[in-house]
């Protein structure tokens, strides 16, 4: 039995673009409609570069990417459901080859570092994106890892100057989901704020707070605040 081989659209949104043979045809997952519609217009803006696909989470990213077999993914991390760095594996268990750029919120290069061991081929933080992603996209198709500037910076300092391996073991037990949390509570964000950013229910907050507690053997939800601002603090020193 010949197996056949299956046909791809071309595009999910109707751009002309997409339908160029010289076009590098993107796929963007973000929540955030306004946010995808200002990167869709900047990206579009480079004439080899075509957004010819999106996503808000990570079930509908794969259901797209599925149909288009693009030739870029741009991920952010902080999606609802499934998270960024789960939906980065989950590509590259089905697609091995398909380059991943992630945005994201995160300026701790813990997040990076997750990312790029999970597959990724670079990390763009959101606020520095309408500046750098263009470069970033040139670079990752040409076959390089691309890391922003603040970012490899943060990097290059976490290796140059290592923590103590007792903080390092203890804070890397945690799940990506609870390494969010931390950095939030870090920040100050209480429940239903994290909760509002994570699109997750205060009662999920609340939860993955408690693994936190455990699984970094503190006593309660206020040892919990002390460490993550301690956390931040070192890294932000």
């Amino acid at each position: 039995m010949v197996a056949t081989k299956m046909k791809h659209a071309r595009s999910t949104n109707q751009n002309p673009k997409c339908d160029l043979p010289e076009a590098k045809r993107i796929v963007i997952v973000d929540d955030h409609p306004l946010f995808r519609k200002g990167l869709e217009q900047l990206i579009n803006s480079e004439n080899s570069f075509a957004i010819c696909g999106e996503a808000g989470n990570a079930a509908e990213a794969m259901e797209v990417i599925r149909k288009l077999n693009p030739d870029l993914a741009i991920v952010d991390l902080s999606l609802p459901g499934a998270n960024g760095i789960e939906l980065i594996k989950n590509i590259r268990a089905e697609f091995s080859r398909l380059p991943v750029l992630v945005l994201s919120m995160h300026d701790e290069s813990l997040y990076a570092l997750r990312a790029l061991r999970a597959g990724a081929e670079g990390y763009v933080m959101k606020h520095e994106a309408m500046a750098n992603v263009i470069h970033a996209i040139h670079e990752v198709f040409n076959g390089r890892p691309y890391l922003s500037p603040a970012m490899a910076a943060q990097v290059i300092t976490k290796f140059a100057h290592r923590e103590s391996e007792d903080e390092t073991d203890a804070v890397e037990r945690l799940s990506d989901r609870e390494l969010e949390i931390l950095e939030l509570i870090g920040k100050g964000k209480d429940v239903r704020e994290i909760a509002k950013l994570l699109h997750l229910s205060p009662k999920t907050v609340e939860t993955h707070r408690s693994h936190i507690k455990d699984k970094l053997d503190l006593k309660n939800s206020r040892e919990v605040a002390r460490f993550a601002l301690q956390w931040l603090s070192t890294r932000n020193a």
